[in-house]
């Protein structure tokens, strides 16, 4: 489920403050492929358009304790990531070990072509991200 969504030719809906607690207990969480624990993701709101490329996601994204992405990702969009609990380690090698740790409170902003990862959480996360085909000035 789509939380809210907007098409590139219409305005985004005007949203005030709203409780995420429901939808962090039983929002229609997805799960994203992982080496190893469970990767779910949930979809805030939904403008993007890989083929035009415009428009802009956000999502929040919930990692079980020991959850491991195993290679290196590239987008060709721009990517913001703010850690909003847990942990994240970011370049771990083929065995999980290694890598730069960062903890909540932290944020990462990647251009498009940005090589990042492999990923591991030692003790889970929960973070958002917002992806978006920006427009250079």
């Amino acid at each position: 489920m789509t939380f809210s969504s907007a098409s590139p030719l219409r305005p985004l809906p005007h949203r005030e403050f709203f409780d995420l607690q429901p939808l962090l207990a039983q929002g229609d969480w997805q799960q994203v492929p992982s080496r190893a624990g469970l990767i779910e993701e949930l979809t805030l709101r939904d403008s993007f358009d890989p083929v035009r490329r415009t428009g802009s996601r956000t999502v929040l994204a919930r990692w079980s304790a020991g959850a491991w992405l195993d290679r290196a990702v590239v987008h060709d969009f721009c990517e913001e990531v703010y850690l909003l609990q847990g942990d994240l380690v970011v370049g771990c090698d083929a065995q999980a070990q290694g890598g730069d740790a960062f903890n909540a409170p932290t944020y990462a902003c990647r251009p498009p072509g940005a090589v990042h990862g492999p990923f591991v959480s030692r003790g889970g996360c929960l973070m958002l991200e917002i992806q978006s085909h920006e427009v250079a000035p």
